[in-house]
């Protein structure tokens, strides 16, 4: 059996799961069909680990704030820009800034003993270059104390149904973070992905040995949306981390992506974020267009 077949076998079998995994709306409970008390149980008998369900928005801002990759990739980032991001992760407390290459070194020094690391990205934000530039890329980043690597799939090696050629380039950068003990988030770029496509990924990035699966770079056609954080979830099960990012600008879309089964969120605005978690006014939206 070919790899394709492979891969589109386990690929049915998922869609076929998901099929039957789906239930009419709740009828039984005055309470929200997400807090149906039969359904949750039915829920943990299956191993669910946690649900997502909407707090008040003055709750839990730092636990909120740990959620968050901090983030700033624009091209044209100046080094007052990047000292700037590193001063708010510390100040709140988000779980990484995720950075260009570049500015690792930087910001490990700026970030040394704080509770914030050092995320950064893998053959972004294409996705195509080759398998064994991605994996020095990621050896050069850890060794200089990345905590975290954003890959970008081979989005035209996914669509063209060489599997192969996808898993292999995930692996290896998997295999060049596992030394220095860094994580691995997969880029699938799912806006230009149908359902299957995307379906195809996960499974892919799981194969592979990838610790999350995340939805956009935010410089494709789309970001995330809770559909696809759901349906990925859903692929993926409790053992992967599931990160939406892209177009998550303010509280109401964070915790959209929460509730639909995200454990990270990849945003520029995590301040204004945090400040509507606690009531606060929250600071000026980035400019349309970015990350």
């Amino acid at each position: 059996m070919t790899d394709a077949h492979v891969v589109d076998a386990v690929v049915r079998a998922v869609l076929a799961q998901l099929v039957r995994e789906e239930e009419p709306p709740c009828a039984c409970h005055a309470a929200p069909r997400g807090c149906c008390p039969d359904r949750m149980g039915r829920m943990l008998g299956q191993g669910a680990a946690r649900f997502g369900l909407q707090a008040g928005v003055n709750l839990y801002s730092r636990d909120l704030a740990r959620r968050i990759d901090h983030t700033l990739l624009k091209p044209e980032a100046s080094r007052e820009q990047i000292e700037a991001l590193c001063h708010e992760a510390r100040e709140h407390g988000f779980a990484t800034v995720c950075i260009n290459p570049a500015w690792v070194p930087l910001c490990v020094g700026l970030l040394h003993g704080s509770e914030s690391a050092v995320c950064t990205v893998v053959g972004f934000p294409l996705g195509a270059t080759l398998p064994e530039v991605k994996a020095y890329e990621a050896t050069r980043v850890v060794a200089q104390g990345a905590c975290e690597v954003d890959m970008v799939i081979n989005v035209g090696a996914l669509k063209s149904g060489d599997y192969r050629l996808a898993e292999r380039d995930i692996a290896g950068v998997v295999a060049a973070c596992r030394g220095g003990g860094a994580l691995v988030k997969v880029i699938i770029e799912a806006a230009l992905l149908t359902d299957d496509e995307k379906v195809k990924a996960c499974v892919l990035a799981r194969a592979a040995g990838a610790d999350f699966v995340k939805t956009s770079t935010g410089f494709g056609p789309g970001g995330a949306t809770a559909a696809d954080v759901a349906l990925m979830r859903r692929v993926v099960g409790p053992e992967m981390g599931v990160k939406a990012a892209g177009g998550v600008r303010d509280l109401k879309s964070a915790q959209a992506m929460l509730e639909a089964g995200a454990d990270r969120i990849g945003a520029s605005v995590g301040v204004k974020i945090v400040q509507e978690s606690r009531g606060a006014a929250p600071a000026p939206a980035a400019p349309a267009g970015t990350y």
